[in-house]
């Protein structure tokens, strides 16, 4: 039984049969992967009502706790300024997020949980968890650890050579 990507990777060696396509067996398969999660992992999310992106801006409020800036939660989520911006809007009308503009300088917001905003992230965490618990089941625990391992060591490698060219 093979995966899509080794059906790709035989596709381009009768192509290129002197490429190295070593980049495509890790790379393909780490964006098909995360791909497939987070359309599956998303299910939870949507019968709350609110994105990933959403939800990763409230969990950022929750996890660092107090009041953030907008440019402050796109550095805790990897996200531009314009999409928290817009992302922030959305929560705001929903009533999950409030704004204090800063006594000193107005054009800085200050953004925190509303007691509705926290109340869905304390419900949903648990249960987003035990989704991406049983999406990850048929992995044995050690060697989930072990991809944890060689994907963190991937991530700080990139961080290091990219990170100061993304957003």
């Amino acid at each position: 039984m093979e995966d899509a990507v080794a059906k790709v990777l035989r596709q381009w060696r009768q192509v290129l049969p002197d490429a190295d396509l070593d980049p495509i067996a890790v790379i393909g398969r780490l964006n098909r992967c995360a791909t497939l999660l987070q359309h599956a992992s998303d299910a939870p999310l949507g019968r709350a009502g609110v994105s990933r992106a959403e939800f990763d801006l409230l969990c950022a409020l929750v996890r660092v706790g107090g009041e953030l800036t907008p440019s402050r939660l796109a550095r805790e989520t990897f996200a531009s300024g314009a999409a928290v911006t817009k992302r922030i809007k959305r929560l705001e009308e929903i009533g999950l997020v409030s704004r204090r503009i800063d006594d000193r300088d107005r054009r800085v917001a200050h953004l925190s949980l509303t007691e509705r905003g926290r109340s869905l992230i304390m419900r949903l965490m648990p249960e987003q968890l035990e989704y991406e618990t049983a999406l990850l089941s048929g992995l044995p625990p050690e060697r989930e650890r072990q991809l944890a391992d060689l994907l963190a060591e991937l991530l700080l490698m990139l961080e290091g050579r990219l990170g100061g060219m993304l957003g």
